[in-house]
């Protein structure tokens, strides 16, 4: 899909199809990056940010053990059933 760069105030900027944002899902914030003659624009938000410094603190707080006393097998054809 081609469009072409326009004058908006004193900047200039693309205007990205309806069809594009709801085939990615870009909405609100975007990080614009330059490299090697393209421009990318990728959302800013991050669905994971954040997640290590929380478990590291559950982890202080002791909160990462399991929830199941005994982990589950697969089947009990595994503990029954099979030979090692």
């Amino acid at each position: 899909m081609k469009t072409k760069i326009i004058r908006i105030g004193n900047s200039q900027g693309i205007r990205i199809p309806k069809v594009l944002l709801e085939l990615t899902g870009l909405e609100g914030e975007v990080e614009l990056r330059a490299e090697n003659g393209m421009l990318t624009v990728r959302s800013s938000v991050r669905p994971r940010e954040g997640w290590a410094e929380a478990f590291a603190g559950m982890t202080h707080l002791g909160d990462d053990r399991l929830l199941d006393d005994v982990p589950p097998s697969l089947s009990t054809w595994d503990e029954t059933e099979w030979e090692w």
